[in-house]
């Protein structure tokens, strides 16, 4: 139906910076919300950024002012810049997208449960 593939992720030292990508791909009729989640070993997956299709964001607490989400539509893709990482950004970071995907008949229907999540991205921040 349609696929997400995160990828950008890695090992930093405290400071720096990464960049991750998301890429939706598949039968998409429309995408209306995309963001980016993350879960520590242990922990549960929190909401880190999310984008509408109207450049609208959102941020949690703990990343705004350093973390950036931004969004092409037409390529259907999504973005985060983390910069000034901390050891607790550590994670494993998804990509989720809200929409419709297109069928070969009848209208569209909503995205998939199982198909709006990504396999997930590491990032691992060394102090």
């Amino acid at each position: 139906q349609v696929q997400l593939v995160e990828s950008g992720g890695g090992l930093v030292q405290a400071g720096g910076s990464l960049r991750l990508s998301c890429a939706a791909s598949g039968r998409i009729f429309r995408i209306t919300t995309m963001g980016w989640y993350r879960q520590a070993p242990g922990k549960q997956r929190e909401l880190v950024a999310t984008i509408t299709s109207g450049g609208s964001t959102d941020y949690a607490d703990a990343v705004k002012g350093r973390f950036t989400i931004s969004r092409d539509n037409a390529k259907n893709t999504v973005h985060l810049q983390m910069n000034s990482l901390k050891p607790e950004d550590t994670a494993v970071y998804y990509c989720n997208a809200d929409g419709w995907a297109a069928q070969p008949m009848g209208g569209p229907v909503p995205i998939r449960a199982s198909d709006a999540w990504g396999q997930g991205t590491l990032v691992t921040v060394s102090s």
